[in-house]
């Protein structure tokens, strides 16, 4: 066999589809956070927007069922203990978030699903990839509490 023919069998070899491809790429999106425990508003199903990063996620809509108390949202204690997040999570400004307001319609949808008040978090996965949450707090009063909004991924090398 000549080197040419070696060669386009190495090629065909290499492109064939073994099937694992989408596996790979859904058990490399199940790295991050739980991020639904609970009904999503349906003012956050559908969000188009990326966060961009060196990689462009989508955001994710999040809802947590959440039994905190008070008005306010969850603190960053709260929401690392929602999470069962052994690594940092850490409240953040909207202007650390959105640096050069770029999502101000995906904060928006945020505060329609929530009561309207909206809280930042980053949480920390590993060296070179952090979730932005934004997110709010509907119910109480006898109703469910749920922590909702939305996340994103930002790869950062």
């Amino acid at each position: 066999m000549s080197s040419d023919d070696a060669y386009a069998s190495f090629l065909d070899k290499a492109n064939q589809d073994t099937g694992s491809g989408g596996a790979s790429a859904q058990s490399s999106k199940k790295k991050g956070t739980k991020a639904v425990t609970a009904a999503v508003p349906k003012e956050l199903e559908g969000i188009d927007e990326v966060y961009s990063s060196e990689a462009d996620e989508p955001f994710e809509a999040v809802s947590l069922a959440w039994d905190g108390e008070g008005e306010e949202g969850p603190s960053a204690d709260d929401l690392k203990s929602l999470l069962s997040h052994p690594n940092a999570v850490t409240a953040i400004s909207q202007k650390d978030f959105d640096p050069g307001n770029q999502y101000g319609k995906v904060v928006d949808k945020v505060k329609k699903a929530g009561s309207g008040e909206v809280a930042y978090f980053e949480v920390e996965l590993d060296e070179s990839r952090t979730e932005y949450w934004v997110v709010g707090v509907v119910g109480g009063k006898g109703k469910e509490r749920r922590v909702v909004g939305v996340k994103a991924v930002a790869v950062m090398t």
